[in-house]
């Protein structure tokens, strides 16, 4: 029969035993905290020098612009850009104004996007204002794309040659989060890549009690030239005469850092509160200066309204700055 001091160094030893792997826990390295989701910060800088017949020459901040992006799990990511524009005329005031705020859920070849951001419509417009060949974007595409909207967007076979995209949106613009007539805008895209370097879209965009607009664009990339080209148009509701517009682009690349650019266009809004026919030309170029980083874009213009005035050039360098 175990005695009293056997019977207490047994209790010892359990003891011991029982301790042991919480003490062998505590001295094992314990896993590093994961770390917070990163933040990727962004922006870019247009400095611009232009003369125009009539107002001579003038120095300008033609967009200044900050952003934020970050993926907090594998298929979310967020965004938001931000411009800063300069004192406007009659009021001496700078202020900051948001540009793109929203939330992308990725699984696959399927997207959803909810916030603000750019409606699927007008290939000129989608493509980044960064990467774009000329100083300005064509008349008809800054006259009859709805541009940003708050909303949701679906986005099938993303990453594949054909892509469909399709939202519903206040239709109020920018930073304006009520609906005030109750009606929402109606936006989708299908754009698809038959082949290399061959790029093809269609879109429509609808107002409620309002207005449709549709248009087409088609892209073409054969070795040194570029060939790019839109035609979008309106018809409202009641309208007698649809408001149309086109351009036509092309590019040659000289070399690396140089590309050759020429655009002619064409846009009527006769029945618009305030109608507009006109016709205009651009022939300029693009260096770039630091790939991705700084570019050169500098072009000369000419437009005429009709029948009201003759062609009004003008001429523009721009600095652009990445980062």
């Amino acid at each position: 029969m175990p005695t009293r001091h056997d019977r207490c160094t047994l209790i010892a030893i359990l003891c011991a035993l029982l301790a042991a792997p919480a003490a062998l826990h505590a001295q094992a390295p314990q896993p590093a905290p994961a770390p917070a989701p990163a933040v990727r910060f962004s922006g870019y800088l247009q400095v611009r020098q232009s003369y125009q017949d009539g107002s001579g020459l003038a120095t300008s901040l033609n967009r200044v612009r900050l952003g934020a992006a970050g993926s907090p799990a594998p298929a979310l990511s967020w965004k938001i850009l931000t411009e800063l524009r300069t004192g406007a005329v009659g009021t001496g005031r700078a202020s900051v104004s948001l540009q793109d705020a929203f939330a992308r859920y990725q699984r696959g070849v399927v997207a959803v996007q909810a916030g603000q951001f750019k409606t699927p419509f007008a290939r000129e417009f989608l493509l980044s204002i960064t990467d774009l060949e000329t100083p300005n974007r064509a008349l008809v595409v800054d006259a009859l794309a709805p541009k940003r909207d708050l909303g949701a967007m679906l986005e099938l076979g993303v990453g594949l040659p054909v892509t469909l995209s399709a939202g519903a949106f206040n239709g109020e613009g920018v930073n304006l989060t009520a609906n005030r007539d109750s009606t929402i805008l109606a936006a989708g895209r299908l754009a698809g890549r038959p082949r290399a370097g061959v790029e093809i879209g269609a879109n429509v965009a609808a107002f409620g009690g309002d207005s449709v607009r549709y248009g087409a664009d088609a892209g073409l990339r054969l070795g040194r030239l570029a060939l790019r080209g839109e035609y979008l148009r309106q018809r409202r509701d009641g309208g007698i005469v649809d408001d149309a517009g086109w351009y036509a682009l092309a590019g040659v690349r000289v070399t690396r850092p140089l590309q050759l650019v020429a655009r002619y266009e064409e846009l009527q809004q006769r029945e618009a509160a305030e109608p507009v026919d006109a016709r205009a030309w651009t022939a300029g170029g693009v260096v770039e200066l630091i790939e991705q980083r700084a570019k050169l874009t500098f072009a000369v213009t000419g437009r005429e309204d009709r029948p009201v005035t003759g062609w009004v050039e003008a001429a523009i360098a721009q600095l652009q700055l990445r980062f």
